[in-house]
């Protein structure tokens, strides 16, 4: 840290509707370090009167918010910046017991975070209306932008800091009130510590509100809600399809921002610089343990290389340190929880089962699992044709660029993909052919940079973030226009 501060106290509370209380569900949440069991919380969970209370307050105080100045908006984000500085061993410590990041990761994570929170700064000065023709004599067409009025995030575990301040910093900086419904594993670094980071930024109270609270109790009332006009979801493609379908079908439509799976394609040409692929390979596979969107899901090798790759990047990945993520030098950690960690297993035990060919593995200790790699994979492969969201990667091999382009698309998701090759303009023109709304030539698909586009074609998603994108996402469109003199009418 920059400067010695006290750390955030009674984390069991929740900001609902303007004041920090405890959720009036009669649940209660346990939370737990993944790497050690260790109890690090006992959060009383939030309930529908509760989450009623949230959307009603943020309505009332979003109006008085929108109509501030700019400056005084851009001032809170400038200042929640500062606070992301001062604490930021705080922060990375949150994410390091809390969500089994390493301290690699979490370092990343608070990195992205600030970096979004620092580009909403910019925002409320970048929002402008449009001057139109008009065929109407007299007639004088505008078109304002102006904040949707509140919404709702609903955030994963994975980054959840980062994935929950992608949403409610441009929200916020734009106008809007937000409230927050945070994954039960992250509830702290996903949404209650940036609540407080908020305020103490001068955040007037009822703007962000948290809700803890099971998806069974809250979870569709969250998106039925007649108050949020739009819902930010990050997440599955099967919840995603789920909040799509209540947004749309129920009595109130809405605005809804979708990232869902991934099964990111990482393509090595024959051309390709075999170390740099590989290192690469092993940094966007194995990153978080694989617990990412964008991670890399299938490796696509071009013939030539692809005997060499296999037995480099085993032998990479076998001396790849695992165990304690608070260590600087722990490359894979802990998964989040045992569900997860069953899960990957049946993806193990059914990868041996279709006949791929195990080049790395071992065995489980407590909730974390050490990496597993697995060559001679086909198309049709579970490996290969679902996201793992993990710490296993299977080999597919081309038989020229055309075979690796068509792998690369034999997929239902399109959020973010990769190429090696040693021509920039050769992998431009491959990148061009993907079915992606991301693509990395000569580099990792984990990639997010806060001026740019973030988000998926197909099952991967709707909308993108960040940026000017996400100011488009965030506002919405008001036609005006004055009549400055008598209009004919014909009758």
């Amino acid at each position: 840290m920059n400067v010695t501060t006290n750390a955030y106290q009674n984390l069991e509370l929740q900001p609902i509707a303007g004041e920090w209380r405890r959720g009036g569900s009669d649940r209660t949440l346990t939370l737990t370090n993944p790497y050690d069991n260790a109890r690090l919380l006992e959060i009383p969970q939030a309930n529908r009167a509760d989450l009623d209370a949230a959307f009603d307050k943020a309505q009332e105080a979003q109006s008085v918010w929108a109509a501030q100045p700019a400056a005084e908006r851009a001032q809170v984000l400038h200042e929640a910046v500062r606070i992301f500085d001062q604490r930021r061993d705080e922060i990375i410590d949150w994410l390091i017991r809390e969500s089994g990041s390493t301290r690699l990761k979490a370092s990343i994570e608070w990195g992205a975070a600030r970096a979004i929170t620092l580009e909403s700064a910019s925002m409320p000065n970048r929002v402008h209306g449009r001057i139109l023709e008009s065929g109407v004599p007299g007639k004088e067409s505008r078109v304002y932008r102006k904040p949707l009025g509140v919404v709702g995030v609903i955030s994963p575990w994975n980054f959840p800091l980062h994935l929950t301040q992608r949403s409610v910093a441009p929200a916020l900086a734009l106008g809007n009130a937000v409230v927050v419904k945070p994954a039960s594993d992250t509830p702290v670094s996903g949404g209650l510590l940036l609540a407080r980071i908020f305020e103490e930024a001068g955040l007037p109270a009822g703007l962000f509100s948290v809700v803890v609270g099971q998806g069974s109790e809250i979870g569709d009332a969250f998106v039925e809600h007649p108050v949020p006009a739009l819902v930010s979801f990050t997440g599955s493609t099967e919840v995603g399809r789920n909040i799509g379908r209540i947004a749309s079908g129920g009595s109130h439509l809405k605005h809804v921002a979708l990232e869902l799976g991934g099964n990111s394609p990482f393509v090595v040409l024959a051309d390709a610089d075999l170390e740099q692929a590989v290192n690469a390979a092993v940094f966007g596979k194995f990153l978080h343990n694989g617990q990412i969107c964008m991670a890399i899901n299938r490796i696509i090798v071009e013939h030539p290389l692809y005997d060499a790759f296999c037995q480099r990047f085993a032998a990479r990945v076998r001396e790849l340190a695992v165990g304690d993520p608070n260590l600087m030098e722990t490359a894979v950690g802990p998964l989040i929880n045992a569900r997860q960690l069953e899960g990957l297993q049946a993806k193990i035990a059914l990868a041996r089962a279709e006949g791929a060919r195990t080049l790395v593995s071992g065995e489980a200790r407590g909730n974390i699992l050490p990496p597993h790699v697995f060559a001679d994979v086909t198309p049709a492969m579970d490996i290969a044709r679902n996201e793992i969201f993990g710490p296993l990667v299977g080999i597919l091999r081309a038989d020229d660029e055309a075979h690796a382009l068509a792998l690369a698309n034999d997929s239902d998701y399109g959020l973010s993909s990769a190429v090696f090759t040693a021509s920039a303009e050769r992998g431009a023109r491959f990148a061009r052919g993907i079915r992606a709304g991301m693509t990395h030539i000569n580099d990792i698909p984990v990639n997010d940079d806060a001026n740019a586009p973030f988000g998926g074609e197909k099952n991967s998603g709707i909308g993108r973030f960040n940026g000017d994108w996400a100011i488009e996402e965030f506002t919405t469109d008001h036609w005006i226009t004055l009549q400055h003199s008598p209009r004919h009418y014909p009758f």
